[in-house]
């Protein structure tokens, strides 16, 4: 996964872990990175996918923890009739 062509880029220095370095230069070896910045940018992207699924869980959990029972019930209405619909669809088609 490559990233989009260069833009304004900021220069860091830092030191990392072996371990870090390690993983990094593998990207590398493997193709799935050109070069260390492009490994690094990666993996960040990656982490911040995954932070995002996380808050979208935790998001989700305290909407349905916080409903009313009217609200669960129409939840439930619509599960069902969602559920319903999709009885009808023929999904090797």
């Amino acid at each position: 996964m490559a990233t989009p062509a260069r833009t304004a880029r900021q220069k860091i220095s830092t030191t990392i872990s072996p371990s870090t370095h390690e993983h990094l230069e593998q990207m590398i070896e493997t193709g799935e990175a050109r070069n260390l910045a492009e490994a690094i940018d990666l993996v960040v992207q990656r982490l911040q996918v995954y932070e995002n699924r996380e808050r979208l869980a935790r998001d989700t959990a305290a909407y349905f923890a916080n409903m009313t029972d009217e609200e669960a019930a129409e939840e439930q209405k619509l599960e069902a009739a969602i559920s319903q619909s999709a009885n009808g669809i023929n999904f090797d088609e």
